[in-house]
C-alpha cells in the first residue's frame, strides 16, 4: 500500500424510497449545505457543509446519486 493512497469514500446510508439528495443554498448567506430531504414533509436532514463543486460531487459518488438530477432547495 502506498504512503499516499487515497480509501474510497464510505457511502452515506439513507432510504431511497423515504429520502431523496439535495443541495440547500441559503438565500441570505450563500452558505450551500448537502443532505436528505423527506419525500413526505419535506424535513431536511443535514450532512455536511461544501464550499466547492467538487464536494458536491463527492457527496453525489457517496450517495450514488447522478450530479444532474440532484434537486437544490432554498
Amino acid at each position: 500500500m502506498s504512503l499516499f493512497h487515497r480509501k474510497a469514500p464510505a457511502p452515506i446510508p439513507f432510504d431511497p424510497s423515504k429520502e431523496e439528495p439535495v443541495v440547500k443554498k441559503s438565500i441570505c448567506t450563500g452558505e450551500t449545505t448537502v443532505g436528505f430531504a423527506d419525500r413526505a414533509t419535506g424535513h431536511f436532514r443535514d450532512v455536511s457543509k461544501v464550499t466547492s463543486l467538487s464536494e458536491i460531487r463527492e457527496f453525489c459518488e457517496r450517495t450514488e446519486t447522478d450530479p444532474v438530477k440532484i434537486r437544490t432547495i432554498y
